[in-house]
């Protein structure tokens, strides 16, 4: 049981903060990607920020979610 409590905070801590996380990724893919392509590695371009703001924030939600049921389930 504590560590679906601990899951379940950690769901709604990317949810609260998945504005920070996916500047700080974006960021770092966004150079990455550049690197890549100046050593000649076709890749396609790093994913807009607000698509990558919308995913974090779903993949908190669905850890919540997750979560819980898991709780649901042990409660009954």
């Amino acid at each position: 049981m504590p560590l679906e409590i601990a899951r379940l905070l950690l769901g709604l801590l990317i949810a609260a903060c998945h504005r920070r996380i996916a500047d700080f990724i974006i960021e770092r893919e966004r150079s990455l990607v550049l690197v890549l392509r100046q050593r000649g590695v076709p890749l396609p371009p790093a994913l807009s920020t607000e698509t990558a703001r919308n995913l974090y924030f779903c993949v908190g939600i669905f850890i919540v979610v997750v979560e819980l049921l898991r709780l649901y389930q042990i409660a009954h």
